[in-house]
């Protein structure tokens, strides 16, 4: 017992006993032929890995014409394109339907990455 005592703060300050945490990811909902989809990935796609919003919620793509992956819950319907849903561990959170331009989306997405983890600081 005196042993567990003096081990486990050495096996805490260590980064050995790790704690689950919940992982965010952006899905982009698009489909072939979408203008909007592709202004977005004009404006936003190539910047996006290196913000604080594409390192706390990934990208992942999702074509609207194939099956929902298995690994997503939406709370919804997808009826526009593109869809941003924020998910967390595969389940939506929020959501932005359309594009609104890159002023308004970057605003959008932060706020919607804050209210799911306060942790998060946006630019």
């Amino acid at each position: 017992m005196l042993l567990r005592a003096l081990l486990l703060p050495a096996f805490v300050v260590a980064g050995w006993v790790q704690v689950a945490s919940a992982e965010l990811a952006l899905v982009m909902v698009e489909e072939k032929g979408c203008i909007w989809c592709a202004r977005w990935d004009r404006e936003i796609a190539p910047k996006y890995p290196k913000t604080a919003e594409g390192r706390a919620a990934p990208l992942r793509r999702y074509d609207i014409d194939t099956p929902v992956p298995t690994d997503l819950a939406f709370t919804g319907p997808l009826r526009f394109t593109p869809t941003f849903v924020l998910v967390e561990d595969g389940r939506e959170l929020s959501r932005i339907e359309g594009y609104p331009g890159e002023d308004f989306f970057w605003g959008l997405l932060g706020a919607m990455i804050t209210r799911a983890d306060p942790g998060i600081k946006m630019n």
